[in-house]
């Protein structure tokens, strides 16, 4: 299944956007890797959240492989196009958890079992004085649960591509970037204009009439002046 540039678009948008529950969830976390630097170093705001930007990626690779090994299994005609309308039918839903307050709520069932048994490699990677372990412990923190980010890797597993799914987690975790750079050198509150009500809103709207495109693009090929635009939106084969 090709990637859908809307998809992609909306994973952006939902981390941008997003950004203050990632600050409420795991301020703590990116001002304490700075608080490890014996002096004020770049390496240690960047590097863990380079860390954060892969963890999320490799397990949307985990995710979207896992969609792909079922899709190969089943060969059923219709399960792609399921697939895409469930792509369709969860943006909508964070495009409508965007468009409200999003409440800084862990993520607990199998996401968070598998935290448990991951978090306990944090120790051993302590204190972070190399690149490499901060890196590492960047991958780990991008393994902790949230509702947010759980939803975006729901996304991925529907993208049932290891390619795709990675590369709309590191999307979503690239767009986190503008806030959580500056929460974790300073420590401060930024970013206030990302997370205002309005733009939080209209931000919502974009991603939720992305995924309306999104489960209808079956039907809208049915008008063939909306081939190109939808090819280029990634909602039709090219």
């Amino acid at each position: 299944m090709g990637i859908a540039w809307l998809t992609l678009f909306s994973a952006l948008l939902t981390g941008l956007v997003g950004s203050g529950h990632c600050a409420a969830m795991c301020g703590g976390i990116a001002t304490g890797f700075p608080a490890m630097a014996p002096r004020a170093s770049w390496r240690y705001v960047v590097e863990p959240n380079l860390g954060r930007v892969l963890g999320y990626a490799a397990a949307g690779a985990i995710a979207g492989g896992i969609g792909h090994g079922i899709v190969d299994v089943a060969a059923l005609p219709w399960l792609r196009t399921a697939l895409r309308t469930g792509t369709g039918l969860l943006m909508i839903v964070i495009g409508l958890r965007l468009g409200s307050a999003i409440r800084a709520t862990p993520y607990s069932g199998t996401a968070g079992g598998l935290w448990r048994v991951l978090k306990p490699l944090q120790r051993r990677l302590l204190p972070a004085n190399s690149s490499g372990r901060r890196l590492a412990l960047g991958a780990l923190w991008g393994w902790m649960p949230c509702g947010l980010s759980t939803s975006l890797l729901t996304a991925a597993w529907l993208q049932a591509s290891a390619a795709n799914g990675a590369l709309t987690m590191a999307v979503f975790g690239l767009g986190t970037m503008p806030v959580m750079l500056p929460l974790a050198w300073s420590g401060a509150q930024v970013g206030r204009r990302l997370l205002q009500g309005g733009l939080r809103a209209a931000a919502g709207v974009v991603v939720a009439v992305g995924g309306v495109v999104t489960v209808a693009a079956p039907w809208l090929v049915a008008m063939p002046a909306l081939h190109g635009p939808l090819r280029l939106l990634g909602c039709l084969p090219v």
